[in-house]
């Protein structure tokens, strides 16, 4: 099922990756796909997976090709799926079209259907060749590998600082320390969230709203979520109401222990909101334990923004996979000023390292993105 790819599979495959993206932030839990139907060197079919529970990018874009489809070649950016979920197995609509050959970007990560799809078409008769510009896909869909693998969400841990490391002045102050383009980048990650989460100490502080604010209204808002052991938020935070009060009170999430007074959290919750009961460790919210709660409710990317302590109970429980980091070109200096991470610290034989770094400008700002290395060291 593997062979050599020719310069047409290379250039399609990347007009299937580009339509896979238009579903970023919108398909959760699936992944995002894109897929080109070609006969004779032209597209006569294209679709991409816009929401879990509609038309997989196959079906899309067979359905546009019809009968065009017969003898033509399939472009998908992951493996057809050969089980019945929200929809039935697209390996079934690819056999039926007459598809002559199947070119796919990577197989499904999950290891109980991991090539299942692929065999039962080679099983048909269809040509199958896999790992067309892989690296990308993978890339692209790096949430959906994640949880496949790991068997809970993906955590991205962002933070906005000066060049000197401070996200605040010594009195708290860190409004604004990066600029408007790189805000707006921000708010891109969390449109491809499916929970945006920050420390009880970052909501008393800032009150902010954790909606997505990209000059329309988001049709997914993620959950917005209060890591507050002793349920200290009040009930007329902005996390609650939004940003122009209009936010959607179910996806307010706040994550307690059993520490926190039952009055507060009965009152949270007349507010409509969803209380998570976590268990406790050191005090304070357990962060595994809250993963498996977020995951529960369907999230799969999980967003970390603050504070310090949060941050640091994440990465020192081995929960980050990916860190994005705003730096600005500002000095701020002071011992009180505090930092991105807090809690205990790493030794430096234990520090936690990243690969695959990309670094970018925003403006004035610039953008700082890895993956945190699982290989040895």
């Amino acid at each position: 099922m593997t062979a050599a790819f020719r310069v047409e599979d290379l250039r399609w495959m990347g007009r299937a990756l580009e339509l896979a993206e238009r579903g970023a932030g919108l398909t959760s839990p699936n992944p995002m796909v894109g897929a080109v139907v070609v006969a004779d060197g032209r597209a006569v079919g294209a679709g991409f997976h816009s929401r879990a529970g509609g038309p997989h990018a196959e079906v899309e874009a067979l359905i546009q090709a019809g009968g065009r489809a017969r003898a033509a070649t399939l472009y998908v950016t992951l493996e057809p799926c050969n089980h019945t979920g929200r929809t039935p197995p697209c390996a079934d609509a690819v056999r039926a079209a007459g598809i002559r050959r199947v070119v796919a970007a990577m197989a499904d990560p999950n290891p109980r259907v991991a090539g299942g799809g692929m065999a039962a078409l080679s099983a048909a008769g269809i040509e199958v060749v896999n790992g067309c510009r892989e690296r990308e896909a993978l890339n692209l869909n790096r949430v959906f590998v994640a949880t496949s693998l790991l068997g809970r969400p993906h955590v991205t841990f962002k933070w906005a600082a000066t060049i000197d490391g401070k996200i605040a002045d010594g009195r708290g102050v860190s409004r604004w320390i990066t600029g408007t383009g790189a805000r707006l980048e921000a708010h891109r990650l969390r449109s491809r969230a499916d929970a945006v989460v920050v420390g009880i100490g970052t909501a008393l502080a800032d009150d902010p709203a954790l909606d997505v604010r990209l000059g329309l209204a988001w049709p997914r808002e993620p959950f917005r979520v209060v890591v507050d052991s002793r349920a200290r938020l009040p009930v007329d935070a902005r996390v609650i109401r939004g940003s122009d009060g209009a936010a959607c009170v179910e996806r307010a999430v706040v994550a307690v222990t059993d520490a926190a007074d039952p009055e507060r959290v009965a009152a949270l919750e007349a507010r409509g909101l969803t209380v998570l009961r976590c268990k406790a460790h050191d005090g304070r919210v357990d962060v595994g334990d809250l993963l498996a709660r977020l995951g529960a409710l369907d999230a799969s990317s999980v967003l970390v923004e603050g504070g310090g302590q949060l941050a640091g109970a994440f990465l020192e429980a081995g929960l980050v996979d990916r860190i994005v980091a705003f730096g600005a070109p500002v000095l701020l200096g002071g011992s009180a000023a505090p930092g991105p991470v807090g809690g205990s610290g790493l030794s430096l034989p234990e520090s936690i390292r990243l690969e695959e770094v990309s670094v970018r400008s925003v403006g004035d700002d610039w953008v700082i993105e890895g993956s945190v290395s699982r290989g040895a060291r």
